[in-house]
């Protein structure tokens, strides 16, 4: 089982990303919240693993940090929960806000994210808030590659759909933050702002 790959970062986007180890090229899964911290392409990365094997597969999702992949696997424990829907999670909330909002037992926080109705977020309280109140609650900070134009609002669209929400409401919310901001957002603020819009 793969846990933990160093290589040189060859290929990103904001769902996945591509790693060179010593000429083997592995695609690696990965939330919003990893790919702010990803570095340039051709720079040295390091990422924690899941190893996700099916009959048919092996997908590999990879963290920027070892709190986030624990949150990732606690979230894949939940009946209803696969790797998808959890890096989509992840990708709408910040590990920490996430644990918070489970401890907490904030159905409105929860809910607020796509993909996740009340019974799922229910069955994420009832599951994982013991487990939750036991990790850590350091927030993961966020910082990324600084894109301008109109190819940053095209992949923030993008992101902002495969995670759930529909086109022509997140679209809207890029144009307005776009139109609103005294200079060209990066992508990673730009989808920050979107999703606390979109999540309002």
């Amino acid at each position: 089982m793969i846990a933990r790959i160093s290589g040189i970062l060859i290929q990103k986007s904001v769902t996945q990303c591509i790693v060179d180890v010593n000429g083997t090229g592995y695609c690696v899964v990965v939330p919003l919240t990893t790919f702010y911290e990803l570095p340039e392409v051709d720079q040295a990365v390091v990422l924690h693993i899941h190893t996700h094997v099916r009959e048919d597969a092996i997908s590999l999702y990879g963290f920027h940090s070892q709190e986030e992949r624990e949150v990732f696997e606690l979230m894949i424990s939940v009946s209803g929960i696969g790797p998808k829907l959890a890096v989509n999670i992840l990708s709408g909330i910040a590990a920490s806000d996430l644990v918070r909002a489970v401890t907490e037992e904030d159905l409105k926080r929860l809910t607020a994210i796509p993909g996740v109705g009340k019974k799922t977020a229910e069955r994420m309280i009832l599951e994982l808030k013991d487990k939750a109140a036991k990790l850590g609650r350091e927030g993961i900070t966020a910082g990324g590659p600084v894109k301008t134009g109109d190819q940053v609002q095209e992949d923030a669209l993008s992101a902002l759909v495969n995670l759930g929400y529909r086109a022509p409401a997140a679209k809207e919310a890029i144009e307005r933050i776009v139109r609103e901001s005294p200079t060209a957002p990066s992508l990673d603020r730009l989808l920050k702002q979107a999703l606390r819009l979109l999540a309002g």
